[in-house]
């Protein structure tokens, strides 16, 4: 029995895949992006799964679906599928969704330029640049971001103490500056960075509690964010970011620059209508700035905007055969 075939847009967003799925859309049960999500995760898994892991994605892949607004003020909802799992809001699977779906013809907004957009972790604001048939760049206005743990030690076996702080971008983010024992982004491996993420999240996921004020569904740690040097002209910070089992993000990490702004903002060292140039582990940059102060709970907090661009690479067909015994993918961890 054949459980489906997907027709999907291939991109990359400064670097990290982006697989924009645009047939085989499950119904998904739920008045919110939120409550869609949840309902994808209890009955609809499989999808993820199939598309996402070996042998028809990789480690980094990261895809979406566009469904219709919940709103009656947007032009559309999109659902975020990776290895990972199926996250509130992912700002470099945004910026190549939005470019595959407008170079495509996929999506047609109400006003050129602009787009409303629902998503699991609330509502978020779009402009974009196109030229001719292309998109030049798209800038996200994202969900409001804050720092939700400062100064936090956690005890590492066989690293040693790391302080660190928790910041939440639409996902949450242990972010690691360079210290006694991290010596700093660039005087790392990415092996060493493969080695010692998954446990840093785990002892922080032990150790601190994250649940968003006002989604609990919105809850746990799922990213690593370590800082260092630039490697790149007109970069003010860089970082790499670990999520999955075995990913390091190639894009300077959407809902990471979102939770970075909110940590410096939360120290001083950034003020609202600040910009920030934020660089990959491979160099590619998001411009992020603090756009204004808010209120998450009783958190202080920013809205950010991220501005990156993608480019479009392939269409294909996937096919889920459940004949083969690896239909719904495998991981080689």
């Amino acid at each position: 029995m054949i459980k489906g075939t997907f027709f999907c847009v291939d991109a990359h967003t400064c670097g990290n895949p982006v697989r924009l799925v645009t047939s085989g859309h499950p119904h998904l049960a739920g008045r919110t992006m939120s409550e869609k999500r949840q309902d994808f995760l209890a009955n609809h898994d499989w999808i993820r799964k199939a598309l996402m892991f070996e042998p028809r994605g990789h480690d980094m892949m990261s895809g979406s679906f566009l469904y219709p607004p919940c709103s009656d003020n947007a032009d559309a909802a999109i659902l975020f599928i990776e290895t990972s799992g199926c996250l509130p809001m992912c700002g470099h699977g945004t910026i190549g969704t939005i470019t595959a779906a407008i170079e495509t013809g996929l999506l047609k907004p109400r006003t050129p330029g602009k787009l409303v957009l629902d998503v699991p972790a609330g509502q978020i604001e779009i402009d974009y640049q196109q030229t001719g048939a292309k998109v030049d760049w798209v800038r996200i206005y994202n969900v409001p971001a804050y720092l939700a743990h400062k100064d936090a030690i956690l005890d590492i076996p066989g690293l040693g103490t790391l302080k660190v702080d928790v910041s939440y971008g639409g996902n949450y983010y242990v972010i690691v500056d360079p210290q006694e024992n991290f010596p700093g982004l660039r005087h790392w491996s990415a092996a060493d960075i493969l080695r010692w993420s998954p446990i840093v999240r785990q002892v922080a996921h032990e150790t601190l509690n994250c649940v968003h004020p006002n989604d609990s569904t919105v809850r746990g740690i799922s990213h690593v964010l370590w800082t260092g040097d630039t490697i790149s002209e007109g970069s003010d910070g860089a970082n790499a970011v670990f999520y999955g089992d075995k990913a390091i993000d190639r894009s300077p990490c959407g809902t990471g620059t979102s939770a970075r702004l909110a940590q410096l903002y939360a120290r001083g060292k950034l003020k609202v209508g600040d910009s920030y140039t934020h660089e990959s582990i491979i160099g590619s940059q998001f411009i992020g700035r603090i756009e204004s102060a808010t209120k998450v709970g009783d958190y202080d907090a920013i809205r950010p905007s991220i501005q990156g661009w993608a480019r479009v690479f392939g269409q294909n067909a996937i096919t889920v055969d459940d004949a083969d015994p690896y239909a719904y993918g495998f991981q080689v961890v």
